[in-house]
């Protein structure tokens, strides 16, 4: 597989100190970035990409990537959690804004 694309976005969760919801919003915010019309101009399937994404947060265990993975809208996806992103503290009353990072890659077979 070659890879063709790769997006990189930020998320966050600012009150709730959801781990899966700040990574969501990295993909989400990813994708976003990304408009992919190579599959019209080869005649693609979408079935034929590889998705992977890694997010990074400060807790990779507490992320949920089953269900980040589910909610992908093309290709085979897979989803892994990393060390990394940030947690912030608010000084005034220990509330925690959770930080996360997302790579999003996309490979296809080689197009000889």
């Amino acid at each position: 597989m070659q890879r063709f694309i790769i997006e990189m976005g930020m998320g966050n969760d600012l009150h709730g100190a959801d781990y899966t919801k700040a990574a969501a919003r990295a993909i989400e915010d990813a994708l976003r970035h990304s408009s992919i019309p190579l599959f019209g101009a080869l005649g693609l399937g979408h079935d034929a990409m590889r998705v992977q994404v890694t997010v990074a947060v400060q807790a990779p265990e507490a992320v949920d990537c089953a269900a980040l993975a589910d909610r992908l809208p093309r290709g085979h996806a897979e989803v892994r959690a990393v060390f990394g992103g940030l947690n912030v503290t608010n000084p005034d009353n220990g509330e925690v804004t959770v930080i996360a990072q997302a790579a999003v890659e996309a490979f296809l077979p080689p197009q000889g």
